[in-house]
């Protein structure tokens, strides 16, 4: 019976300092651009009708982010992923308590990991007007005058 409660409180422990458990597998990761209603979306799928967005993403995938809007030359981001210091400390926690099977579920899931940058921007430049037609102001020549025979 105490090796049925000591297991039991070993399996609690060991998942109170899994980093899947203790952040979880998706965050937040906020764009913003300027012009700030420009259109936002990923490569994940993702996208909001204007900035600044916010965004719901596993945390093990990198994406990339585009901003758009119309005068403005598209622009690009590409967000990644590290270890963070939340991340690293869950990940310790895992070899202390956790051993392998935490660590594992954590490198699966990637719970460890932080995007990066984030909050991320991106400055759209404007496209490059063309400029108007202008009309030759240069003098017109003259009609070209009919020469006739003199009657006789």
């Amino acid at each position: 019976m105490n090796i049925r409660i000591l297991a039991a409180c070993s399996v609690i422990l060991a998942l109170s300092s899994c980093g899947s458990i203790t952040r979880g597998t998706t965050e937040n990761v906020t764009i913003t651009a300027i012009p700030e209603d420009a259109k936002i979306s990923t490569s994940t799928g993702q996208y909001c009708p204007r900035s600044p967005c916010t965004l719901e993403v596993k945390r093990k995938t990198e994406f990339t982010a585009f901003a758009e809007k119309e005068g403005y030359e598209k622009g690009s981001l590409e967000i990644k992923t590290k270890i963070g210091g939340g991340g690293a400390a869950g990940f310790a926690g895992n070899v202390i308590v956790g051993g392998v099977i935490g660590m594992g579920v954590d490198a699966v899931t990637g719970a460890a990991l932080d995007h990066y940058p984030n909050p991320a921007h991106i400055d759209l430049n404007r496209l490059a007007q063309l400029p108007a037609k202008v009309e030759s102001k240069a003098p017109q020549r003259p009609a070209p005058r009919r020469i006739t025979k003199p009657s006789v």
